[in-house]
Protein backbone atom coordinates (compact mmCIF):
# COMPACT_ATOMS: atom_id res chain seq x y z
CA UNK A 1 0.00 0.00 0.00
CA UNK A 2 1.42 3.38 -1.05
CA UNK A 3 1.86 5.88 1.76
CA UNK A 4 -0.02 9.13 1.33
CA UNK A 5 2.22 12.19 1.07
CA UNK A 6 2.31 14.44 4.06
CA UNK A 7 0.90 17.95 4.06
CA UNK A 8 4.39 19.43 3.71
CA UNK A 9 5.21 17.25 0.73
CA UNK A 10 1.93 18.10 -0.96
CA UNK A 11 2.62 21.79 -0.40
CA UNK A 12 6.11 21.49 -1.88
CA UNK A 13 4.88 19.53 -4.90
CA UNK A 14 2.22 22.11 -5.61
CA UNK A 15 4.15 25.29 -4.93
CA UNK A 16 7.73 24.43 -5.89
CA UNK A 17 7.15 24.15 -9.67
CA UNK A 18 5.72 27.68 -9.73
CA UNK A 19 8.71 29.24 -7.96
CA UNK A 20 10.95 29.89 -10.93
CA UNK A 21 13.98 31.92 -9.96
CA UNK A 22 13.10 34.80 -12.29
CA UNK A 23 9.35 34.70 -11.82
CA UNK A 24 7.40 37.51 -10.20
CA UNK A 25 5.99 35.04 -7.66
CA UNK A 26 9.50 34.10 -6.52
CA UNK A 27 10.53 37.74 -6.23
CA UNK A 28 7.45 38.57 -4.15
CA UNK A 29 8.21 35.61 -1.89
CA UNK A 30 11.84 36.70 -1.49
CA UNK A 31 10.81 40.28 -0.74
CA UNK A 32 8.31 39.19 1.92
CA UNK A 33 10.87 36.78 3.39
CA UNK A 34 13.59 39.43 3.56
CA UNK A 35 11.28 41.98 5.19
CA UNK A 36 9.98 39.39 7.66
CA UNK A 37 13.49 38.17 8.44
CA UNK A 38 14.80 41.69 9.04
CA UNK A 39 11.82 42.56 11.22
CA UNK A 40 11.95 39.32 13.21
CA UNK A 41 15.72 39.43 13.68
CA UNK A 42 15.59 43.08 14.74
CA UNK A 43 12.76 42.47 17.20
CA UNK A 44 14.39 39.34 18.57
CA UNK A 45 17.76 41.06 18.91
CA UNK A 46 16.30 44.02 20.77
CA UNK A 47 14.24 41.74 23.02
CA UNK A 48 17.25 39.53 23.80
CA UNK A 49 19.47 42.50 24.51
CA UNK A 50 16.96 44.17 26.85
CA UNK A 51 16.15 40.91 28.63
CA UNK A 52 19.82 40.00 29.01
CA UNK A 53 20.65 43.35 30.55
CA UNK A 54 17.69 43.14 32.92
CA UNK A 55 18.52 39.60 34.06
CA UNK A 56 22.21 40.28 34.59
CA UNK A 57 21.67 43.60 36.29
CA UNK A 58 19.12 42.11 38.68
CA UNK A 59 21.39 39.18 39.52
CA UNK A 60 24.58 41.19 39.97
CA UNK A 61 22.89 43.98 41.93
CA UNK A 62 21.44 41.50 44.40
CA UNK A 63 24.72 39.63 44.85
CA UNK A 64 26.90 42.72 45.06
CA UNK A 65 24.56 44.38 47.54
CA UNK A 66 24.60 41.37 49.83
CA UNK A 67 28.38 40.98 49.48
CA UNK A 68 28.92 44.61 50.39
CA UNK A 69 26.59 44.37 53.39
CA UNK A 70 28.26 41.18 54.65
CA UNK A 71 31.72 42.64 54.18
CA UNK A 72 30.75 45.78 56.12
CA UNK A 73 29.26 43.71 58.90
CA UNK A 74 32.25 41.43 59.39
CA UNK A 75 34.72 44.32 59.03
CA UNK A 76 33.35 45.86 62.21
CA UNK A 77 34.62 42.89 64.21
CA UNK A 78 38.14 42.91 62.69
CA UNK A 79 41.14 44.82 64.10
CA UNK A 80 42.59 47.69 62.10
CA UNK A 81 44.83 46.50 59.28
CA UNK A 82 43.92 42.84 59.82
CA UNK A 83 46.33 40.05 58.98
CA UNK A 84 45.64 36.72 57.26
CA UNK A 85 45.23 34.92 60.63
CA UNK A 86 42.39 37.23 61.69
CA UNK A 87 40.57 36.91 58.35
CA UNK A 88 39.63 33.22 58.70
CA UNK A 89 36.49 33.68 60.86
CA UNK A 90 35.33 36.52 58.58
CA UNK A 91 35.64 34.34 55.49
CA UNK A 92 33.75 31.51 57.20
CA UNK A 93 31.00 33.92 58.15
CA UNK A 94 30.67 35.46 54.66
CA UNK A 95 30.57 32.20 52.69
CA UNK A 96 27.31 31.29 54.41
CA UNK A 97 25.54 33.62 51.96
CA UNK A 98 22.28 32.51 50.36
CA UNK A 99 23.73 33.32 46.92
CA UNK A 100 26.53 30.78 47.30
CA UNK A 101 29.41 32.95 46.15
CA UNK A 102 33.08 32.30 46.97
CA UNK A 103 35.01 34.90 49.02
CA UNK A 104 38.64 36.03 48.99
CA UNK A 105 39.82 38.48 51.68
CA UNK A 106 43.19 40.25 51.48
CA UNK A 107 44.80 41.49 54.71
CA UNK A 108 47.04 44.51 55.30
CA UNK A 109 50.14 42.30 54.97
CA UNK A 110 49.03 41.20 51.46
CA UNK A 111 48.19 37.68 52.60
CA UNK A 112 44.88 36.20 51.41
CA UNK A 113 42.23 33.98 52.91
CA UNK A 114 39.90 32.16 50.43
CA UNK A 115 36.71 30.24 51.12
CA UNK A 116 37.26 27.99 48.05
CA UNK A 117 40.70 26.92 46.82
CA UNK A 118 39.29 26.90 43.26
CA UNK A 119 39.01 30.69 43.37
CA UNK A 120 42.26 32.21 44.67
CA UNK A 121 43.25 35.85 44.31
CA UNK A 122 45.13 35.04 41.10
CA UNK A 123 41.83 34.44 39.31
CA UNK A 124 40.68 37.97 39.96
CA UNK A 125 41.32 40.00 36.78
CA UNK A 126 44.34 42.26 37.13
CA UNK A 127 42.33 45.21 35.85
CA UNK A 128 39.74 44.77 38.57
CA UNK A 129 42.47 44.52 41.24
CA UNK A 130 44.09 47.75 40.05
CA UNK A 131 40.75 49.53 40.11
CA UNK A 132 39.96 48.33 43.62
CA UNK A 133 43.44 49.12 45.02
CA UNK A 134 43.51 52.63 43.56
CA UNK A 135 40.02 53.61 44.79
CA UNK A 136 39.85 57.01 46.44
CA UNK A 137 39.62 57.17 50.23
CA UNK A 138 36.34 58.95 50.87
CA UNK A 139 35.35 57.40 54.16
CA UNK A 140 33.46 54.42 52.66
CA UNK A 141 33.96 51.75 50.07
CA UNK A 142 32.73 51.26 46.49
CA UNK A 143 31.88 48.03 44.72
CA UNK A 144 33.51 47.18 41.38
CA UNK A 145 32.64 44.14 39.24
CA UNK A 146 33.53 42.39 36.04
CA UNK A 147 31.98 39.43 34.14
CA UNK A 148 34.46 36.81 32.98
CA UNK A 149 34.60 33.17 31.89
CA UNK A 150 36.30 30.64 34.16
CA UNK A 151 36.73 27.14 32.81
CA UNK A 152 34.10 27.87 30.16
CA UNK A 153 31.49 29.09 32.65
CA UNK A 154 30.33 32.69 33.13
CA UNK A 155 31.15 34.30 36.50
CA UNK A 156 30.55 37.61 38.16
CA UNK A 157 33.65 38.87 40.01
CA UNK A 158 33.15 41.78 42.41
CA UNK A 159 35.63 43.55 44.67
CA UNK A 160 35.94 46.42 47.12
CA UNK A 161 38.36 47.78 49.74
CA UNK A 162 37.18 48.79 53.20
CA UNK A 163 38.86 52.09 53.79
CA UNK A 164 40.88 53.37 55.50
CA UNK A 165 42.21 50.36 57.43
CA UNK A 166 39.84 47.50 56.56
CA UNK A 167 40.47 44.40 54.44
CA UNK A 168 40.05 44.07 50.64
CA UNK A 169 37.39 41.57 49.59
CA UNK A 170 36.55 39.78 46.33
CA UNK A 171 33.66 37.48 45.47
CA UNK A 172 33.05 34.90 42.66
CA UNK A 173 29.42 34.26 41.72
CA UNK A 174 28.50 31.78 39.01
CA UNK A 175 26.05 33.07 36.35
CA UNK A 176 25.31 29.60 35.01
CA UNK A 177 21.62 29.74 35.87
CA UNK A 178 21.18 33.17 34.30
CA UNK A 179 23.07 32.05 31.18
CA UNK A 180 20.82 29.00 30.87
CA UNK A 181 17.77 31.24 31.07
CA UNK A 182 19.22 33.49 28.37
CA UNK A 183 20.01 30.51 26.15
CA UNK A 184 16.43 29.29 26.48
CA UNK A 185 15.23 32.77 25.57
CA UNK A 186 17.50 32.79 22.51
CA UNK A 187 16.11 29.45 21.35
CA UNK A 188 12.57 30.72 21.73
CA UNK A 189 13.40 33.85 19.80
CA UNK A 190 15.00 31.81 17.00
CA UNK A 191 11.94 29.59 16.79
CA UNK A 192 9.75 32.67 16.75
CA UNK A 193 11.85 34.15 13.93
CA UNK A 194 11.53 30.97 11.88
CA UNK A 195 7.78 30.86 12.49
CA UNK A 196 7.53 34.51 11.42
CA UNK A 197 9.51 33.66 8.28
CA UNK A 198 7.20 30.75 7.47
CA UNK A 199 4.15 32.92 8.11
CA UNK A 200 5.60 35.59 5.83
CA UNK A 201 6.17 32.97 3.10
CA UNK A 202 2.57 31.75 3.38
CA UNK A 203 1.26 35.31 3.30
CA UNK A 204 3.54 36.05 0.32
CA UNK A 205 2.27 33.02 -1.59
CA UNK A 206 -1.35 33.88 -0.89
CA UNK A 207 -0.76 37.51 -1.78
CA UNK A 208 1.17 36.60 -4.92
CA UNK A 209 -1.61 34.23 -5.95
CA UNK A 210 -4.16 36.99 -5.53
CA UNK A 211 -2.00 39.55 -7.29
CA UNK A 212 -0.74 37.33 -10.10
CA UNK A 213 -4.10 35.78 -11.02
CA UNK A 214 -5.02 38.82 -13.18
CA UNK A 215 -1.48 38.87 -14.56
CA UNK A 216 -1.75 35.21 -15.61
CA UNK A 217 -5.10 35.90 -17.22
CA UNK A 218 -3.59 38.86 -19.02
CA UNK A 219 -0.67 36.72 -20.25
CA UNK A 220 -3.03 33.99 -21.44
CA UNK A 221 -5.19 36.57 -23.22
CA UNK A 222 -2.11 38.11 -24.86
CA UNK A 223 -1.03 34.67 -26.13
CA UNK A 224 -4.53 34.04 -27.46
CA UNK A 225 -4.46 37.41 -29.17
CA UNK A 226 -1.06 36.66 -30.65
CA UNK A 227 -2.39 33.35 -31.96
CA UNK A 228 -4.98 35.21 -34.00
CA UNK A 229 -8.02 35.04 -31.71
CA UNK A 230 -8.78 38.73 -31.93
CA UNK A 231 -12.08 38.43 -30.03
CA UNK A 232 -10.23 37.64 -26.79
CA UNK A 233 -11.27 39.89 -23.91
CA UNK A 234 -10.64 40.03 -20.16
CA UNK A 235 -13.27 40.05 -17.42
CA UNK A 236 -12.67 43.35 -15.62
CA UNK A 237 -13.43 43.50 -11.90
CA UNK A 238 -12.62 46.18 -9.39
CA UNK A 239 -11.02 49.58 -9.86
CA UNK A 240 -7.38 48.99 -8.96
CA UNK A 241 -4.33 49.22 -11.20
CA UNK A 242 -4.71 45.65 -12.49
CA UNK A 243 -8.33 46.32 -13.44
CA UNK A 244 -7.19 49.45 -15.27
CA UNK A 245 -4.57 47.36 -17.07
CA UNK A 246 -7.24 44.86 -18.09
CA UNK A 247 -9.42 47.67 -19.47
CA UNK A 248 -6.46 48.99 -21.42
CA UNK A 249 -5.84 45.52 -22.85
CA UNK A 250 -9.50 45.17 -23.88
CA UNK A 251 -9.42 48.57 -25.57
CA UNK A 252 -6.22 47.69 -27.41
CA UNK A 253 -7.61 44.31 -28.46
CA UNK A 254 -10.81 45.91 -29.72
CA UNK A 255 -8.90 48.49 -31.76
CA UNK A 256 -6.57 45.78 -33.07
CA UNK A 257 -9.52 43.61 -34.09
CA UNK A 258 -11.11 46.54 -35.90
CA UNK A 259 -7.83 47.44 -37.64
CA UNK A 260 -7.14 43.85 -38.67
CA UNK A 261 -10.69 43.50 -39.99
CA UNK A 262 -10.23 46.64 -42.07
CA UNK A 263 -6.83 45.46 -43.33
CA UNK A 264 -8.22 42.04 -44.21
CA UNK A 265 -11.08 43.67 -46.07
CA UNK A 266 -8.66 45.91 -47.96
CA UNK A 267 -6.35 42.98 -48.67
CA UNK A 268 -9.23 40.84 -49.89
CA UNK A 269 -10.47 43.70 -52.04
CA UNK A 270 -7.01 44.27 -53.52
CA UNK A 271 -6.55 40.58 -54.23
CA UNK A 272 -9.94 40.41 -55.85
CA UNK A 273 -9.12 43.53 -57.85
CA UNK A 274 -5.81 42.08 -59.09
CA UNK A 275 -7.45 38.78 -59.97
CA UNK A 276 -10.35 40.51 -61.75
CA UNK A 277 -8.09 42.89 -63.65
CA UNK A 278 -5.75 40.08 -64.65
CA UNK A 279 -8.64 37.93 -65.77
CA UNK A 280 -10.25 40.77 -67.73
CA UNK A 281 -6.95 41.57 -69.45
CA UNK A 282 -6.50 38.04 -70.77
CA UNK A 283 -9.21 38.38 -73.43
CA UNK A 284 -7.84 41.55 -75.07
CA UNK A 285 -4.30 40.21 -74.62
CA UNK A 286 -5.23 37.12 -76.59
CA UNK A 287 -6.32 39.30 -79.51
CA UNK A 288 -3.30 41.58 -79.15
CA UNK A 289 -0.98 38.57 -79.11
CA UNK A 290 -2.44 37.25 -82.36
CA UNK A 291 -2.06 40.67 -83.98
CA UNK A 292 1.49 41.02 -82.60
CA UNK A 293 2.50 37.72 -84.20
CA UNK A 294 1.27 38.99 -87.55
CA UNK A 295 2.90 42.35 -86.97
CA UNK A 296 6.22 40.66 -86.09
CA UNK A 297 6.12 38.66 -89.31
CA UNK A 298 5.50 41.79 -91.40
CA UNK A 299 7.91 44.06 -89.47
CA UNK A 300 10.63 43.93 -92.13
CA UNK A 301 8.22 45.26 -94.75
CA UNK A 302 7.32 48.37 -92.71
CA UNK A 303 10.43 50.31 -93.53
CA UNK A 304 13.18 51.82 -91.39
CA UNK A 305 10.79 53.71 -89.13
CA UNK A 306 7.93 51.20 -88.93
CA UNK A 307 10.02 48.07 -88.21
CA UNK A 308 11.49 49.25 -84.86
CA UNK A 309 8.09 50.50 -83.74
CA UNK A 310 6.48 47.18 -84.63
CA UNK A 311 9.11 45.20 -82.75
CA UNK A 312 8.73 47.51 -79.74
CA UNK A 313 4.97 46.93 -79.73
CA UNK A 314 5.48 43.17 -79.97
CA UNK A 315 7.99 43.21 -77.06
CA UNK A 316 5.68 45.30 -74.87
CA UNK A 317 2.72 43.01 -75.59
CA UNK A 318 4.81 39.99 -74.61
CA UNK A 319 5.92 41.79 -71.45
CA UNK A 320 2.34 42.69 -70.59
CA UNK A 321 1.27 39.09 -71.16
CA UNK A 322 4.02 37.89 -68.84
CA UNK A 323 2.98 40.40 -66.16
CA UNK A 324 -0.64 39.29 -66.37
CA UNK A 325 0.36 35.62 -66.05
CA UNK A 326 2.52 36.46 -63.01
CA UNK A 327 -0.33 38.37 -61.39
CA UNK A 328 -2.68 35.45 -62.03
CA UNK A 329 -0.20 33.08 -60.43
CA UNK A 330 0.25 35.37 -57.44
CA UNK A 331 -3.53 35.65 -57.03
CA UNK A 332 -3.77 31.85 -56.91
CA UNK A 333 -1.18 31.74 -54.12
CA UNK A 334 -3.01 34.45 -52.17
CA UNK A 335 -6.37 32.74 -52.60
CA UNK A 336 -4.94 29.37 -51.55
CA UNK A 337 -6.07 27.67 -54.76
CA UNK A 338 -2.57 26.87 -56.00
CA UNK A 339 -2.21 23.08 -56.01
CA UNK A 340 0.51 20.64 -56.94
CA UNK A 341 0.11 18.29 -59.90
CA UNK A 342 2.97 15.94 -59.16
CA UNK A 343 4.50 13.45 -61.51
CA UNK A 344 7.52 11.18 -61.51
CA UNK A 345 10.30 12.95 -63.41
CA UNK A 346 14.04 12.83 -63.87
CA UNK A 347 15.14 16.14 -62.43
CA UNK A 348 18.17 16.43 -64.70
CA UNK A 349 16.09 15.80 -67.81
CA UNK A 350 13.51 18.35 -66.69
CA UNK A 351 16.12 21.05 -66.07
CA UNK A 352 17.85 20.26 -69.36
CA UNK A 353 14.55 20.62 -71.22
CA UNK A 354 13.91 23.92 -69.44
CA UNK A 355 17.28 25.34 -70.53
CA UNK A 356 17.06 23.95 -74.03
CA UNK A 357 13.58 25.40 -74.62
CA UNK A 358 14.94 28.87 -73.90
CA UNK A 359 18.22 28.42 -75.81
CA UNK A 360 20.29 28.79 -72.66
CA UNK A 361 22.40 25.66 -72.97
CA UNK A 362 25.40 27.55 -74.37
CA UNK A 363 25.30 30.12 -71.53
CA UNK A 364 24.77 27.67 -68.65
CA UNK A 365 27.15 25.12 -67.16
CA UNK A 366 24.87 22.29 -66.01
CA UNK A 367 26.38 20.01 -63.39
CA UNK A 368 23.81 17.36 -62.68
CA UNK A 369 24.05 13.58 -62.49
CA UNK A 370 21.32 11.63 -64.19
CA UNK A 371 19.05 9.30 -62.32
CA UNK A 372 17.70 11.73 -59.67
CA UNK A 373 14.06 10.65 -59.78
CA UNK A 374 11.46 12.47 -57.70
CA UNK A 375 7.79 13.31 -57.59
CA UNK A 376 7.38 17.05 -58.21
CA UNK A 377 5.12 19.39 -60.12
CA UNK A 378 6.99 19.61 -63.46
CA UNK A 379 5.38 22.91 -64.48
CA UNK A 380 6.19 24.65 -61.23
CA UNK A 381 9.74 23.31 -61.11
CA UNK A 382 10.21 24.54 -64.70
CA UNK A 383 9.01 28.01 -63.60
CA UNK A 384 11.37 28.04 -60.63
CA UNK A 385 14.45 27.01 -62.63
CA UNK A 386 13.69 29.39 -65.50
CA UNK A 387 13.21 32.33 -63.13
CA UNK A 388 16.45 31.64 -61.24
CA UNK A 389 18.56 31.06 -64.36
CA UNK A 390 16.98 34.02 -66.18
CA UNK A 391 17.68 36.29 -63.22
CA UNK A 392 21.31 35.10 -63.10
CA UNK A 393 21.83 35.64 -66.85
CA UNK A 394 20.25 39.07 -66.78
CA UNK A 395 21.99 40.48 -63.69
CA UNK A 396 25.07 38.32 -63.21
CA UNK A 397 26.03 37.37 -66.71
CA UNK A 398 27.36 34.12 -68.07
CA UNK A 399 28.79 31.69 -67.35
CA UNK A 400 25.94 30.64 -65.07
CA UNK A 401 26.39 27.39 -63.17
CA UNK A 402 23.48 25.11 -62.28
CA UNK A 403 24.24 22.33 -59.79
CA UNK A 404 21.76 19.58 -58.92
CA UNK A 405 22.23 16.94 -56.25
CA UNK A 406 20.55 15.40 -53.22
CA UNK A 407 21.51 15.95 -49.59
CA UNK A 408 20.27 14.77 -46.16
CA UNK A 409 17.33 16.95 -45.24
CA UNK A 410 17.97 19.81 -42.83
CA UNK A 411 15.47 20.39 -40.03
CA UNK A 412 14.91 23.54 -38.03
CA UNK A 413 16.53 23.67 -34.56
CA UNK A 414 14.35 22.00 -31.95
CA UNK A 415 12.45 19.88 -34.51
CA UNK A 416 12.94 16.24 -35.39
CA UNK A 417 12.28 14.33 -38.56
CA UNK A 418 13.13 11.20 -40.47
CA UNK A 419 16.93 10.82 -40.26
CA UNK A 420 16.91 9.16 -43.69
CA UNK A 421 14.97 11.99 -45.34
CA UNK A 422 16.64 13.67 -48.31
CA UNK A 423 16.05 16.90 -50.18
CA UNK A 424 16.64 18.05 -53.72
CA UNK A 425 19.14 20.91 -53.92
CA UNK A 426 19.40 23.13 -57.00
CA UNK A 427 22.01 25.90 -56.90
CA UNK A 428 22.20 28.63 -59.53
CA UNK A 429 25.30 30.83 -59.32
CA UNK A 430 26.76 33.53 -61.55
CA UNK A 431 29.98 35.53 -61.81
CA UNK A 432 28.47 38.97 -61.47
CA UNK A 433 28.98 41.64 -58.80
CA UNK A 434 26.82 39.82 -56.25
CA UNK A 435 23.95 41.14 -54.16
CA UNK A 436 24.39 43.93 -51.56
CA UNK A 437 24.07 42.67 -48.02
CA UNK A 438 21.13 44.99 -47.26
CA UNK A 439 19.28 43.60 -50.29
CA UNK A 440 19.69 39.89 -49.50
CA UNK A 441 16.78 39.68 -46.99
CA UNK A 442 14.39 41.21 -49.56
CA UNK A 443 15.25 39.51 -52.85
CA UNK A 444 12.16 37.27 -52.66
CA UNK A 445 9.76 40.10 -51.78
CA UNK A 446 7.15 41.06 -54.35
CA UNK A 447 7.98 44.00 -56.59
CA UNK A 448 11.25 44.58 -54.74
CA UNK A 449 14.06 46.16 -56.72
CA UNK A 450 17.50 46.94 -55.37
CA UNK A 451 17.62 50.26 -57.20
CA UNK A 452 14.46 52.12 -56.22
CA UNK A 453 15.29 54.91 -58.69
CA UNK A 454 14.53 52.56 -61.57
CA UNK A 455 10.80 53.19 -61.92
CA UNK A 456 10.76 51.03 -65.03
CA UNK A 457 12.90 47.94 -65.58
CA UNK A 458 12.87 44.83 -67.68
CA UNK A 459 10.91 42.70 -65.24
CA UNK A 460 7.84 42.83 -63.07
CA UNK A 461 9.62 42.11 -59.78
CA UNK A 462 7.48 38.99 -59.22
CA UNK A 463 9.72 36.26 -60.61
CA UNK A 464 11.67 35.46 -57.46
CA UNK A 465 8.59 35.78 -55.21
CA UNK A 466 6.88 33.16 -57.42
CA UNK A 467 9.95 30.94 -56.95
CA UNK A 468 9.58 31.20 -53.18
CA UNK A 469 5.82 30.50 -53.25
CA UNK A 470 6.30 27.45 -55.50
CA UNK A 471 9.05 26.18 -53.21
CA UNK A 472 6.80 26.56 -50.16
CA UNK A 473 3.88 24.61 -51.62
CA UNK A 474 6.41 21.86 -52.37
CA UNK A 475 7.37 21.95 -48.69
CA UNK A 476 10.76 23.49 -49.36
CA UNK A 477 12.39 26.90 -49.42
CA UNK A 478 14.72 29.15 -51.40
CA UNK A 479 17.36 31.62 -50.31
CA UNK A 480 20.06 33.83 -51.77
CA UNK A 481 23.69 34.35 -50.82
CA UNK A 482 26.93 35.67 -52.22
CA UNK A 483 29.79 33.50 -53.47
CA UNK A 484 33.11 34.35 -51.74
CA UNK A 485 34.89 34.41 -55.11
CA UNK A 486 32.32 36.82 -56.52
CA UNK A 487 28.79 36.53 -57.79
CA UNK A 488 25.41 35.58 -56.38
CA UNK A 489 24.03 32.13 -55.61
CA UNK A 490 20.37 31.14 -55.35
CA UNK A 491 19.66 27.85 -53.62
CA UNK A 492 16.42 25.91 -54.01
CA UNK A 493 15.70 23.12 -51.52
CA UNK A 494 12.75 20.77 -51.99
CA UNK A 495 11.88 17.59 -50.07
CA UNK A 496 13.01 14.70 -52.24
CA UNK A 497 9.97 12.44 -52.51
CA UNK A 498 11.12 9.26 -54.16
CA UNK A 499 8.70 7.66 -56.65
CA UNK A 500 6.81 4.65 -55.35
CA UNK A 501 7.08 1.30 -57.08
CA UNK A 502 3.90 1.15 -59.18
CA UNK A 503 3.78 -2.65 -58.93
CA UNK A 504 3.13 -2.30 -55.19
CA UNK A 505 0.51 0.46 -55.35
CA UNK A 506 -3.07 0.37 -56.55
CA UNK A 507 -3.20 2.82 -59.50
CA UNK A 508 -6.64 4.08 -58.42
CA UNK A 509 -5.75 4.51 -54.74
CA UNK A 510 -5.78 8.06 -53.34
CA UNK A 511 -6.87 9.65 -56.67
CA UNK A 512 -9.60 12.25 -56.33
CA UNK A 513 -11.02 14.60 -58.89
CA UNK A 514 -11.81 17.60 -56.78
CA UNK A 515 -12.01 19.95 -59.72
CA UNK A 516 -9.02 22.06 -58.66
CA UNK A 517 -6.57 20.55 -61.13
CA UNK A 518 -9.13 20.65 -63.91
CA UNK A 519 -9.75 24.34 -63.29
CA UNK A 520 -6.03 25.09 -63.31
CA UNK A 521 -5.56 23.19 -66.54
CA UNK A 522 -8.48 25.02 -68.07
CA UNK A 523 -6.98 28.35 -67.09
CA UNK A 524 -3.65 27.49 -68.61
CA UNK A 525 -5.26 26.08 -71.73
CA UNK A 526 -7.09 29.38 -72.16
CA UNK A 527 -3.92 31.44 -71.69
CA UNK A 528 -2.99 33.92 -74.42
CA UNK A 529 0.10 31.86 -75.33
CA UNK A 530 -1.66 28.53 -75.45
CA UNK A 531 0.69 25.65 -75.30
CA UNK A 532 3.52 27.69 -73.77
CA UNK A 533 1.92 28.91 -70.54
CA UNK A 534 3.96 26.53 -68.40
CA UNK A 535 7.24 27.79 -69.75
CA UNK A 536 8.81 30.83 -68.16
CA UNK A 537 9.78 33.76 -70.41
CA UNK A 538 13.28 34.38 -71.61
CA UNK A 539 15.71 36.41 -69.46
CA UNK A 540 14.71 39.69 -71.05
CA UNK A 541 11.09 39.20 -69.88
CA UNK A 542 11.46 38.47 -66.14
CA UNK A 543 11.90 40.98 -63.36
CA UNK A 544 15.04 40.88 -61.24
CA UNK A 545 16.30 42.24 -57.92
CA UNK A 546 19.72 43.59 -58.76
Amino acid sequence: MTARPTLGRRFVRRVAPTLKLRSLRFRILVAFAIVALIAAVSASGVAYWLTRNAVLERAQNSVLTEFRDNLGRVSGGLPPNPTRASLGPAVDQMQESSFGYAVVLVGADGQTQASNPKFPLERVPARLQRTVNTADDNGGFHMYFQRIDIDGQPYLVGGTRVVPDGPTGYMFKSLKDEQADLNSLARYLIVGTLLALVAAAVVALLGARHILRPVRKLGHAARELGAGRLDTRLDVRGSDELADLSRTFNDAAQKLERSVAELRALESSSRRFVADVSHELRTPLAAMTAVSELLEEEADSLGEQGAPAARLVVAEIERLATLVEDLMEVSRFDAGTAALVTDEVDITDLVTACLDARAWMDAVDLRAPRGILARVDPRRLDVMVSNLVGNALRHGGSPVTVEIHSEPREFAPGTHGDPDAEELVIRVSDTGPGIPEDVLPHVFDRFYKADSSRARSEGSGLGLSIVMENARIHGGTAYASNVPAGGAMFTLRLPLVRPVDEDLVDPDEGVEDDGVHADLDAEYDSAPNKGTASAAPSPDERGGVR
